[in-house]
């Protein structure tokens, strides 16, 4: 059954799920809270952390979306094509590191997240939890990112 463009079959996920998305939370506010508040010789690596998980992070997601358009049964190309994006921006960022401001870093993953969630937000024929699970990682995900970049301007 369909409404409002997502699938409503089963609305609720499963235990499992919410537990391995959950832990998927973890290194985001453990390496945020390090690079604020750790020991100084802790706050590089912390960063290095933020960073390189977001970036994986931002992959999975782009993976999920190929795996949800691909399991059609005639995928659009133009959401198989755009699943890409925010993995490549997100690499592009880790790559930019040295060149860019910490900050700077911080605000186009924060920018990535958001961008990315009110893209899949609006994804048309989803299961119905695929919002409600999105919504808690891009949370979880941002408050992380915004306590590391209120830090960053701050140095």
């Amino acid at each position: 059954m369909e409404t409002d463009g997502h699938v409503h079959a089963e609305t609720a996920a499963p235990r499992p799920l919410w537990v391995i998305a959950l832990f998927g939370l973890v290194p985001f506010p453990i390496s945020a809270l390090t690079y604020v508040y750790g020991d100084a010789d802790l706050s590089g690596p912390a960063l290095t952390v933020l960073l390189t998980w977001s970036a994986i992070m931002l992959g999975f997601l782009g993976g999920i979306r190929w795996g949800l358009e691909s399991g059609r049964a005639t995928p659009r190309w133009t959401r198989l094509a755009t699943s890409v994006v925010s993995p490549t921006v997100a690499w592009t960022l880790i790559f930019a590191r040295g060149s860019v401001e910490t900050a700077w870093l911080l605000c186009g993953f924060l920018a990535a997240f958001i961008l990315q969630w009110l893209y899949d937000h609006a994804a048309p024929d989803v299961p119905a939890r695929y919002p409600r699970l999105m919504t808690t990682l891009t949370l979880g995900a941002c408050l992380s990112l915004a306590l590391a970049l209120e830090q960053a301007m701050r140095m």
